[in-house]
């Protein structure tokens, strides 16, 4: 195994870097307003289409936790952890049909201003600090450690430099605003797509070489099958077997994914309804679009969304059949660390074997990934506090040109802080898991109070401020005192609490009257357009048969 990259990597790389930084340019040139317009800079508003409001999402969805730390859990725990990817493209399928109308013809523009809008002012400001505190903590840091650590493994440069690298760069993408984020996201995902079936094509060409005959891909996959059966089921039971953990000790496997109690209890829903729908970083690239764009953009994305195991775990199974048989001792010492078993090393180790060329396209694929969902997260954490707090809490008489600098300046502090905190996460040991986990602590509670906020005309604000606040103390609480339950099952268990809760402090408040703030409920679901609907169709059915096949 080579550790780093060629020269003939390094002109690849600079290809794709040019070509982002150059139509970037001419995006931010060419398309949209050129006056300084918050809500342009904020929402693009207008001027994406459906491809480019699709492609985004993924680009934002898709980056190192999925690269790496996804892979990871697939050399940890197999296919299963392709549910995640499944359900969230049947989900995006839902919250184009009930959710998006919601938004739209409400013109809500920021998470925050729907609880506002539909409860009061109090949720909504305790709501803006948790995202801010929630996007900066976990989803930034979280993306920046993971790039960097495969960027380590990849070049052989330090860690703090690579973390610096990719900084850098997404600044530069973010500052431009939505409009230049959701335009240069195409090349991103094209670049990630290519660059990300052609490692997965060429790992399993490496499976076949070094494990083997050498016959290529199909004997790959045949030794995947093979090999490693306990990698190949979709639900498992409890006690079924025990997987390395990252820390050096194994864990059951069911406690990561709880068979079907996660669907039953509602932890695999809770999941993706609230990061598809619920999310600002993945609903703003919608939010500034008419109904029918918006929708067939999230119908894109969630075709997107089911290639997306093909890219991210077949790797990590590959990688796992290339541990386990000893198929290259550069394999086994890259993968363990001081004789701890790193799952998260094994896509960066992978990447080492790669051909001069290839492993430059597979670096642009990875580098493209992870900036530009560090730029879409990076601008809705902007967006939130300056359109949800500071133009509320602090200066309330900015004009547009002062909002959209400020906003800037935002973008850069967050980055600051994520930079700073990120080589803290080397002791959460699995990264997908620590990015779940922690984020499920306030997923349930935010759930909760939209799907009552959308569909029940008597819930109040009074409720909905219960329900939120219960959601981390109870996950807390859970977490360390029923250290058994699985986080996907905490994660239902606390949704179903704060939804009660909420449903009685509104029943004890309202009195059976509806709220003056309930929203209409969007019947149209009936009269979406015949593409639409034969799409979802199809997403619908391939992720089912997918279910069928491994189940």
């Amino acid at each position: 195994m080579t550790l780093g990259l060629e020269t003939a990597d390094y002109v690849i790389f600079l290809i794709y870097f040019v070509i982002v930084a150059v139509y970037g340019y001419w995006v931010y040139t060419h398309k949209g307003k050129q006056t300084a317009d918050s809500k342009d800079f904020f929402l693009a508003e207008g001027s994406l289409t459906w491809w480019a409001i699709g492609a985004s999402i993924i680009a934002s969805n898709i980056s190192a936790e999925q690269f790496i730390g996804m892979s990871g859990q697939a050399f940890q725990l197999g296919l299963a952890i392709s549910v995640y990817e499944l359900v969230g493209g049947f989900s995006l399928i839902i919250i184009a049909v009930y959710f998006l109308p919601m938004y739209i013809r409400n013109k809500i523009y920021t998470m925050p201003q729907f609880l506002q809008t539909r409860y009061d002012g109090r949720l909504a400001t305790i709501m803006a600090v948790f995202w801010l505190f929630l996007y900066i903590l976990v989803n930034l840091t979280s993306i920046i450690y993971l790039g960097a650590l495969s960027l380590e493994k990849m070049t052989g440069f330090g860690f703090m430099s690579c973390a610096v690298f990719l900084t850098v760069f997404a600044v530069f993408i973010t500052l431009g605003g939505m409009k230049v984020i959701g335009y240069t996201d195409v090349i991103q995902v094209i670049c990630l797509v290519v660059g990300g079936l052609a490692t997965t094509y060429l790992a399993l060409d490496l499976l076949s070489d070094r494990v083997g005959t050498g016959a290529g891909v199909l004997e790959g996959l045949g030794l995947i099958r093979d090999r490693a059966d306990s990698h190949l089921h979709m639900i498992f039971s409890e006690g079924q077997y025990q997987v390395h953990d990252g820390k050096g000790g194994f864990t059951d496997a069911y406690n990561q994914l709880p068979g079907l109690m996660m669907f039953v209890i509602g932890g695999q829903w809770i999941v993706n309804f609230n990061y598809f729908g619920c999310n600002q970083y993945i609903t703003q690239r919608a939010l500034g679009a008419d109904l029918n764009t918006a929708r067939n953009g999230l119908l894109f994305a969630s075709f997107l969304k089911i290639l997306m195991p093909f890219i991210v775990v077949l790797p990590g199974l590959a990688a796992y059949v290339l541990f386990q048989e000893n198929a290259d001792p550069a394999i086994v010492a890259g993968i363990t660390e001081g004789g701890i078993v790193k799952p998260d090393n094994s896509y960066p180790v992978l990447l080492n074997l790669l051909p001069v060329g290839l492993k430059g396209l597979a670096f642009a694929a990875l580098t493209a990934a992870i900036v530009a969902s560090l730029a879409g997260k990076a601008n809705s954490i902007s967006t939130i506090y300056m359109l949800d707090i500071h133009r509320k809490f602090f200066n309330t008489s900015l004009t547009e040109k002062q909002t959209v600098w400020r906003g800037r300046v935002a973008i850069v502090v967050s980055f600051l802080i994520a930079l700073a905190i990120s080589p803290f996460l080397k002791n959460f040991g699995q990264g997908f898991e620590y990015i779940q986990e922690y984020t499920g602590f306030i997923s349930p509670g935010i759930l909760a109070i939209f799907l009552l906020g959308f569909f029940w005309k008597k819930a109040t604000a009074n409720g909905a401020l219960a329900a939120a606040l219960l959601s981390i103390p109870l996950s807390a609480y859970l977490k360390f005192n029923a250290p058994g339950i699985p986080f996907l099952n905490r994660m239902g268990l606390v949704f179903w609490a704060c939804v009660m809760l909420q449903v009685v402090i509104s029943l004890l408040e309202s009195r059976g009257r509806d709220s003056p703030k309930a929203f209409a409920v969007d019947s149209s679901w009936f009269r979406v357009q015949r593409p639409f609907l034969l799409g979802a169709v199809v997403v619908s059915g391939l992720v089912l048969l997918v279910f069928l096949v491994f189940y």
